[in-house]
C-alpha cells in the first residue's frame, strides 16, 4: 500500500521498514559469542577469564538464542563439551545442527510439556555434577518459559499455564512477571546455580529485558534472587489476579512467605562463590550499529532510550509526539532524522483480537499523527515473534489511518479490541521474518523527514 504515499510518507515509511530489517540483522548472537569465547588447549577463556576444569564440561541452556549459540560453543569447544541440553522454540527445533547437545523444542510464551522436559533434564544434570567440573549456561530471552520444573508437585502444567496467561495478559512488568515466576519454580531465581553447587558455572547472558538486569533474563536461573515470596504475591494482589490464580499456586506462594519453604537464594549466598555471570549481547549494541547504519544513509540519530516500558498504545502516543516535536521544532533531533529506543512495553488485553504489543504501538503511533507527513515507525521484536502472531511487528505512518478510513475501518475500535494483527493484515504493514533465533528485546525505529 505504500505506492500511494506521498513522497515525504513514502521516504519515511520505506526507511523505517528497511531499519527494522537491518536492527533484527544486528542482533544476530553468534558473533558476540565468538568474540568473548575462546578455547586455549584444555581451558576455556571467557571474556579474560579463564577456567582450566579438572572435570567434565556439560553445556545447558534455555531461550530464543540459545540454540545458536549452542552451535557456536560446539565449534570453539570441540570434544571438550562432554554433553548437555538447550531449550528452544519447538517451531524452530530444527533449524539447530548440534552433535553433543541436545535440542529440546519447547513453548513459548506459555510452557508445555517440552519446557517440563527440559527442565527435569537440566536439572538431573546439573545435580550430577562434581567440584571439579564445569557447566556452561547459555541463557537468553524466552528461557522463562521453554525451561521450567515446579517448585512444589501439587502444581502442574495447567497451573503454569494459567498463571502465565494471567500475567501476560494483565499489564505486569517483565520485573514483577518473574518475581512470581521465581517463586513457583524449581530452576529460576538461581536455583539452577543451586543445583549445580559445587560445580563451576558459567553463564553466557543474552539481555531481553530493560536496564539488562541478569535476574531477569530467563527469569535468572544462576543469578541471586533479590524477590522474595512476599514480592510474589504482592504482585498479584496489585493486579488483583489473586482470586483468578491457580489455588496451587497461591498455596506455595503464602507457604514461603510464612517461612515454610525456602527462599531463592540471594545475594551473598556461597552458592554463587564459584558461579560466573556474562552478559554478551543487549539491545544497546545492535542500536549503536544500526545509528551508524542510519548515519552513513544521511540522517541525524538519537538514541532515545534501551529501557522503554509502559502501557504499549500509551508509548505509542509517547513516541508519535516526539516525532512531532521533531518535525515542529527539530527538537529533539533536526530532520532528516533518526530515532531508536530498545523495550519491552505490555498490554493489557481487553479485547479478543489478534495482536501483539509492537503492533499494538505501531497502531496508537499511527492514529496520533494522521494528518502529518514525513512521520513513521516501526515497532519489532527481535525474535520475530510479537505476541502469539507470526509477524515481527509492524511499520505505521499518517497514510495507515487515511487507507483504513477509505476502506471503512475505524482504526480505534481495532486498537481498543487489542486487534492490531488484523488491522495490519487489512493495511499493510505487517513485518514478517520467522523466528530470527535471537532475542535482543523490542526496537523501535521513528523516522522524521521533512514536509517538503
Amino acid at each position: 500500500m505504500a505506492s500511494s504515499r506521498d513522497e515525504p510518507c513514502l521516504k519515511a515509511y520505506s526507511i523505517a521498514r528497511s531499519l527494522a530489517l537491518k536492527a533484527i540483522e544486528y542482533s544476530r548472537v553468534e558473533p558476540r559469542v565468538e568474540e568473548v569465547l575462546k578455547r586455549r588447549g584444555e581451558c576455556i577463556a571467557i571474556a579474560g577469564d579463564e577456567f582450566c576444569p579438572k572435570g567434565r564440561v556439560f553445556v545447558v541452556g534455555a531461550g530464543k538464542a540459545s540454540g545458536r549459540m549452542a552451535e557456536v560453543v560446539e565449534k570453539i569447544l570441540g570434544e571438550l563439551v562432554e554433553g548437555g541440553y538447550v531449550s528452544v522454540l519447538r517451531q524452530a527445533a530444527s533449524d539447530y545442527s548440534t552433535s553433543r547437545i541436545e535440542v529440546i523444542g519447547a513453548g513459548h510464551p506459555v510452557p508445555d510439556e517440552g519446557s517440563l522436559e527440559a527442565g527435569k533434564k537440566i536439572l538431573e544434570l546439573a545435580r550430577s555434577l562434581g567440584e571439579d567440573d564445569l557447566l556452561l549456561a547459555l541463557i537468553s530471552g524466552g528461557g522463562s518459559a521453554l525451561m521450567e520444573q515446579p517448585l512444589d508437585p501439587s502444581i502442574t502444567l495447567t497451573d503454569l499455564v494459567r498463571l502465565n496467561d494471567l500475567l501476560l495478559k494483565s499489564g505486569v512488568t517483565i520485573h514483577e512477571i518473574n518475581a512470581v515466576r521465581k517463586h513457583v519454580s524449581a530452576v529460576k531465581g538461581g536455583r539452577l546455580a543451586e543445583a549445580a553447587y559445587p560445580a563451576r558455572v558459567v553463564s553466557l547472558i543474552v539481555s531481553d529485558v530493560p536496564g539488562d538486569r541478569l535476574d531477569t533474563v530467563a527469569s535468572g536461573p544462576t543469578v541471586p534472587d533479590p524477590t522474595t515470596y512476599r514480592d510474589a504475591l504482592a504482585v498479584l494482589e496489585k493486579y488483583r489476579l489473586e482470586e483468578k490464580a491457580p489455588p496451587s499456586i497461591l498455596s506455595v506462594l503464602k507457604a514461603g512467605a510464612r517461612g515454610e519453604a525456602p527462599e531463592t537464594p540471594k545475594p551473598g549466598s556461597p552458592v554463587f562463590e564459584r558461579v560466573t555471570n556474562r552478559l554478551v549481547a543487549a539491545s544497546i549494541d545492535a542500536l549503536r550499529r544500526l545509528e551508524e547504519h542510519a548515519k552513513n544513509l544521511g540522517f541525524r540519530t538519537l538514541i532515545l532510550t534501551t529501557r522503554l516500558e509502559g502501557e504499549s498504545r500509551e508509548v505509542g502516543v509517547a513516541l508519535a509526539t516526539i516525532a512531532l516535536e521533531a518535525l515542529d521544532r527539530g527538537i529533539p533531533v533536526e530532520p532528516p532524522a533518526v530515532i531508536l529506543a530498545g523495550g519491552e512495553t505490555y498490554v493489557t488485553v481487553r479485547g479478543g483480537g489478534i495482536g501483539g504489543r509492537n503492533m499494538e504501538l505501531a497502531l496508537s503511533f499511527a492514529i496520533k499523527v494522521r494528518g502529518e507527513h514525513g512521520i513513521a515507525v516501526a515497532a519489532i521484536d527481535t525474535d520475530g515473534i510479537d505476541g502469539v502472531t507470526d509477524a515481527a511487528g509492524a511499520v505505521a505512518d499518517p497514510h495507515t489511518v487515511e487507507e483504513a478510513v477509505k476502506l471503512g475501518l475505524d482504526p480505534t475500535d481495532y486498537l481498543d479490541h487489542n486487534d492490531s494483527y488484523r488491522f495490519f493484515e487489512r493495511i499493510g504493514g505487517l513485518i514478517k521474518t520467522g523466528p530470527t533465533h535471537t532475542n535482543l528485546k523490542s526496537m523501535y525505529i521513528v523516522v522524521v523527514v521533512p514536509r517538503q
